[in-house]
């Protein structure tokens, strides 16, 4: 190969590793909102659920970040344990980790929900995946017993794991006029601007915290 030849094959080679260093810089923060109705938008229309709500409230804040909505109606802390490895891509870098309240509204023993809960976060750790845990809370007419041994599973697991906390999810929100649906559960359109607008300097902590992409 003549000198001229090697100089446009080197060249060729360093401009397609500056290329692949550029798509290295330009992907976006991904964030993985895993969780149950309550991250899945029930109730809402287009762009209305919380995902959606939160991805554009840190675009406007600056930062470059996808949010996939990971969220499934219905689903406890079983279901998600089910469904964690193929619903988190390769590739995220925080999950927003919000189940347990239908765990709470069946009854579920607390035990169970933690140990799903811990197995959860064990996976995304091992995946070297930042998590923000959003918490929840029992309703009181579970009783005190229950509602003590629910409540601690949040900031016990997040002391555990040494990661990011968002005490309550539907803080601002439950039983709040104007910001539930009729059914008395899940947010409206106001709750989640309300509940975007509170969680949001946690996720910019969650982002800041997390491992650089590798």
């Amino acid at each position: 190969m003549s000198f001229k030849r090697r100089i446009a094959a080197g060249l060729i080679v360093f401009l397609a590793i500056c290329g692949a260093i550029s798509s290295a810089r330009a992907e976006p923060f991904k964030i993985v909102g895993f969780g149950d109705s309550l991250m899945a938008g029930f109730g809402l229309g287009p762009d209305e659920g919380f995902t959606d709500k939160l991805q554009a409230a840190l675009r406007a804040k600056g930062h470059d970040v996808a949010v996939a909505n990971a969220g499934v109606s219905g689903d406890t802390t079983s279901g998600g344990l089910a469904r964690l490895d193929w619903s988190v891509p390769d590739g995220t870098r925080l999950v927003i980790l919000e189940l347990g309240a239908n765990d709470m509204l069946r009854g579920v023993a607390p035990d169970i929900t933690r140990k799903n809960l811990d197995e959860m976060l064990a996976k995304l750790k091992e995946r070297k995946i930042a998590v923000l845990l959003a918490g929840m809370r029992a309703a009181p007419n579970l009783g005190a017993d229950y509602q003590n041994a629910f409540d601690a599973i949040f900031p016990g697991l997040a002391k555990k794991y040494d990661i990011d906390l968002y005490p309550f999810f539907l803080d601002g929100v439950a039983g709040e006029p104007g910001m539930q649906l009729e059914d008395g559960l899940h947010p409206s359109v106001k709750g989640i601007d309300r509940m975007v607008e509170r969680i949001l300097p946690t996720v910019e902590k969650a982002i800041a915290a997390a491992p650089k992409a590798s």
